[in-house]
C-alpha cells in the first residue's frame, strides 16, 4: 500500500489549502510538513525537488508533485473527482477557474497594505456577488440538480463550497441574495467527509492573523 501524500507548505492556508480540501473532501489521510522559516524553504530549494523553486509540493504515488493546479487535477482524477468525460472535465474547469479567481483575490487581501484593504475588500465582495456566485446559482438552479457537474460531486463543487466559506469570512451575509447557493453550502457540507474537514482539530487552516502574514513575509521574502 502506498503511503500518505505528503504536503509541504507552511502552516497555513496559502495555495496549499485548496488541495488540503481536495484530498478531505476525497477521504484521504495526508501528512505536513511545515515550512516555519526561511532555512526550510531553502533546504527544499537545494535538494532540488521543487521545479521552479516554488511550493506548494506534494508527495503522491512516488511524484514529487510542483504547481497548484497540477496537483489538484490529478487528485480529481485519481479519486474520481473530474467528471466522466472531455465535456464534463471542461465544465468543471471552467467553475473552478471561476473560483480560483475569487478566491485569489480573498488569499492576497491579508498581504495588501492597510490603506487598500478597504477598496480591495469592497471589490471582492462586489465581484463575487455580482461576477461569480451569479454563474452557480443559475447553474444549480437551471438543471436543478444538488452537484455542478452530472449530478455528481466533482471538484467544482468541492472548491465552490471553499470560496463560499472563504467569502463569507469577508461578509457573513453575502449569500443573503443566492438561496439556491444557500441550499448548496448545506448539502455539501453535511457529505460526511467534508464534514470531518470542517469540525475544529480538523487539518484545515484557519483564516491568516497578523502572526501568520508576518512569518509568511520573512520566509518568502515579501
Amino acid at each position: 500500500m502506498a503511503g500518505k501524500p505528503k504536503l509541504h507548505y507552511t502552516k497555513g492556508r496559502g495555495k496549499m489549502e485548496s488541495i488540503r480540501w481536495l484530498l478531505a473532501a476525497a477521504g484521504v489521510e495526508f501528512e505536513e510538513q511545515f515550512i516555519e522559516t526561511k532555512e526550510d524553504l531553502e533546504k527544499l530549494r537545494n535538494d532540488g525537488v521543487l521545479m521552479f523553486q516554488q511550493v506548494p509540493l506534494v508527495e503522491i504515488d512516488g511524484m514529487k508533485m510542483v504547481q497548484t493546479r497540477a496537483i489538484l487535477s490529478y487528485i480529481a482524477a485519481k479519486y474520481n473527482l473530474y467528471g466522466k468525460d472531455l465535456k464534463e472535465r471542461a465544465w468543471i474547469d471552467m467553475y473552478v477557474e471561476g473560483t480560483t479567481d475569487l478566491m485569489g483575490m480573498i488569499m492576497y487581501l491579508p498581504l495588501q497594505p492597510a490603506d487598500a484593504k478597504e477598496k480591495n475588500l469592497a471589490l471582492i465582495i462586489e465581484r463575487a456577488t455580482t461576477r461569480y456566485f451569479p454563474v452557480y446559482e443559475k447553474a444549480l438552479k437551471d438543471h436543478g440538480h444538488d452537484y455542478l457537474v452530472g449530478n455528481k460531486l466533482s471538484w467544482a463543487d468541492i472548491h465552490l463550497l471553499e470560496a463560499i466559506l472563504m467569502a463569507e469570512e469577508c461578509k457573513p451575509d453575502i449569500l443573503s441574495a443566492f438561496p439556491v447557493l444557500q441550499a448548496f453550502k448545506g448539502r455539501t457540507s453535511n457529505i460526511p467527509t467534508i464534514k470531518k474537514f470542517l469540525q475544529p482539530g480538523s487539518q484545515r487552516k484557519p483564516p491568516p492573523d497578523d502572526k501568520f502574514i508576518a512569518s509568511v513575509r520573512k520566509i518568502f521574502n515579501i
